[in-house]
């Protein structure tokens, strides 16, 4: 089997891709549902349409399969958004419209992208021994860079005086993270009540009617 599946790895065809596509995905949605832990390599199978071996043809185990939706999928995802955000932070705007952009950003690009980014939040990726790999430790480069242009945004609004000085800029971000990241909890594509355009528009003026200054 390891033979077979290392040939198929060097198959470019498109039908073993988009097979290997499609597989990601089903895992995806499975591991969304119940977690690493309690997901199993059966359940992916079934939902799928097939059988646990011909999963051993794309991936050697649950572990490799779970670090694939990364690799092939987050590592790009993170890199546009970056990207975005890098644009944002040197933009002219102010800093409370700065802030509007990247949780908008943030927000659709959950959406787009469901439920990988969401899989990355939800999971321990200490506790599954993925952050030490060189994927791990690039998304965690790449995360904490996210994070940063916040934190910069952030300042720029207390240092201009269009956010508030009497909340340090740390507890600013978690707040505004807890808000974004937490959707992982129950934001869905699709869902009739409330979707990521709402969800952005909500969590700012929550956000902003406490943190921008009053005049």
């Amino acid at each position: 089997m390891s033979r077979r599946r290392r040939s198929a790895q060097n198959d470019s065809s498109p039908n073993y891709q988009a097979k290997r596509q499609e597989l990601l995905r089903t895992a995806a949605d499975v591991f969304k549902e119940k977690g690493f832990e309690g997901a199993t390599l059966n359940d992916i199978a079934e939902r799928f349409g097939t059988d646990r071996a011909s999963i051993y043809y794309y991936f050697a185990s649950k572990k490799e399969l779970f670090q694939a939706l990364f690799h092939d999928v987050l590592v790009d995802v993170l890199d546009q958004n970056i990207a975005v955000a890098e644009e944002i932070l040197a933009g002219d705007d102010d800093a409370p419209e700065k802030l509007r952009r990247l949780v908008e950003q943030q927000m659709n690009s959950y959406e787009k992208n469901y439920p990988f980014v969401y899989l990355y939040i939800q999971e321990d990726m200490a506790q599954l021994q993925l952050d030490t790999t060189s994927w791990g430790k690039d998304m965690a480069r790449k995360t904490k860079r996210f994070e940063t242009i916040v934190l910069d945004v952030l300042q720029q609004g207390v240092d201009d005086g269009t956010l508030r000085s009497d909340v340090s800029v740390q507890l600013m971000s978690k707040a505004l993270f807890g808000m974004v990241n937490w959707t992982h909890r129950w934001l869905k594509p699709g869902m009739r009540s409330v979707d990521a355009k709402q969800t952005t528009e909500a969590f700012c003026t929550l956000f902003f009617d406490g943190a921008r200054t009053q005049n």
